[in-house]
């Protein structure tokens, strides 16, 4: 995700970092190549003058632009909703260490004395604790989730380093991976109550976290699988190609050598407003614009290893591009 200061003065036009212009530069090329050659030949095709008043366009244009900015409306609270549940996801993680390592009761160890084994710190927690695997496997669910949504393959083992073997490998196997790691986090929850380290009211307070988290997933699956309808899309993309090409030939009468100038800047405009529709559209991608899902996951597990009193570490991703919650 690009976040920049917003150039100011003459900068403001040669700004390429965050530019729609890197993607409509060659449509945009041809429709000013298009209007020079209108523009020379005055609108002439062989012997035959090509007569546009420019009274369609005016007609056309403002439509256009209106259902343009709708479209990018629509986009962008797609992409602010994506924003808004990785947050979330981002909270209930934090949610979920405090109440997993303070309202779940240590199991009772042979060699400490009674009243003891609920007293041991967050350095403590061992490795076969269910509450540092509720813990740890946070992290997981966030790696699997964004691979999910992003249709990738997870070949650094983002996610089973987070887990034990034998779950990450039952849980490789399975289609939805962050539901089955939600899975065992209810299973080792169920755990802990049936030991009697947890009351039932304080389990029902984890349970609403797990489902809070669950909530989130499934919405962030609901924007990935339900784009917005293509028939709207390409009839706002068709029209505004046919308004732009077409519009040299309504212009050179009136505007005469500056039609080229005109035509750039109105197809720079409604060429830019279609992409960024584009864009934004689908916003777990890999692109530029696209939500910094690796610096969300990067923090959560600076978060949970922190939570464990674990003081190795990774740098948070903080480049100029990034931005965190």
């Amino acid at each position: 995700m690009i976040v920049r200061d917003r150039p100011s003065g003459i900068r403001l036009f040669f700004a390429m970092r965050g530019s729609i212009l890197g993607q409509i530069k060659w449509t945009l090329a041809a429709n000013v190549a298009l209007a020079i050659v209108v523009t020379l030949s005055h609108g002439r095709l062989f012997d035959y003058k090509l007569v546009v008043s420019a009274l369609p366009f005016s007609l056309i244009g403002l439509p256009l632009a209106i259902f343009l900015g709708f479209r990018n409306n629509a986009c962008y609270d797609r992409y602010w909703e994506a924003r808004k549940l990785w947050g979330d996801i981002l909270l209930r993680g934090r949610s979920l260490a405090r109440q997993a390592l303070t309202l779940i009761d240590a199991p009772a160890k042979a060699d400490k004395p009674d009243g003891d084994a609920d007293r041991a710190t967050a350095v403590d927690i061992p490795a076969d604790d269910e509450r540092r695997r509720m813990v740890r496997r946070m992290v997981a669910i966030a790696h699997a989730l964004k691979h999910q949504l992003r249709g990738t393959t997870d070949t650094d083992g983002e996610v089973a380093r987070w887990i034990d073997p034998a779950e990450a490998a039952e849980v490789a196997g399975t289609s939805n991976q962050p539901a089955a790691l939600m899975l065992r986090m209810g299973r080792d929850l169920q755990t802990c109550r049936a030991q009697g380290r947890i009351d039932s009211m304080l389990t029902a307070s984890i349970d609403a976290t797990l489902s809070g988290l669950t909530a989130a997933a499934a919405a962030c699956e609901r924007i990935k699988s339900s784009p917005l309808p293509f028939p709207y899309t390409l009839l706002l993309h068709r029209t505004a190609h046919l308004y732009c090409f077409l519009l040299p030939f309504g212009l050179v009468d009136s505007m005469g050598a500056l039609t080229p100038v005109v035509v750039a800047i109105v197809a720079y405009t409604f060429f830019g407003l279609d992409a960024v529709g584009d864009e934004i559209e689908e916003p777990f991608g890999l692109r530029p614009n696209d939500l910094p899902l690796d610096a969300i996951c990067r923090t959560l597990e600076i978060d949970m290893l922190q939570s464990l009193g674990d003081r190795d570490v990774p740098p948070p991703l903080q480049p100029v591009d990034c931005c965190l919650m």
